[in-house]
């Protein structure tokens, strides 16, 4: 971890970061998941927790911003995939929305 590094970056599972994920956790288990105090990045560095976002405008750190753009994207797929399958969980319609959600996430990351 270098406490020299300026940028803000984004969680490796980005897709699990952030406050809606936590808040599905919460109404899950009934229970609030502590926050680490240092995570590895989509860069691949180890940075205190407070050194990342999941806001695409916040993040500055290039190799983050991209590694973000493919997880979003690969989320989109992946729900598409799913929703098609036999007894899945959620409509067409839902993963629809769930994958424009997504790609709409990674343009902004790519922007």
């Amino acid at each position: 971890m270098s406490e020299a590094d300026p940028h803000i970056h984004v969680e490796e599972k980005v897709t699990q970061a952030g406050a809606a994920f936590r808040n599905v956790i919460v109404s899950s288990l009934g229970r609030v998941p502590d926050a680490p105090s240092v995570v590895t990045t989509g860069c691949g560095l180890q940075v205190p927790y407070a050194m990342t976002s999941p806001r695409p405008e916040s993040v500055t750190c290039l190799a983050c911003r991209e590694h973000a753009h493919r997880e979003h994207l690969r989320f989109a797929e992946q729900v598409e995939r799913l929703s098609r399958m036999p007894g899945a969980p959620v409509t067409g319609e839902q993963a629809a929305k769930a994958a424009q959600w997504a790609r709409d996430v990674a343009k902004r990351f790519s922007d």
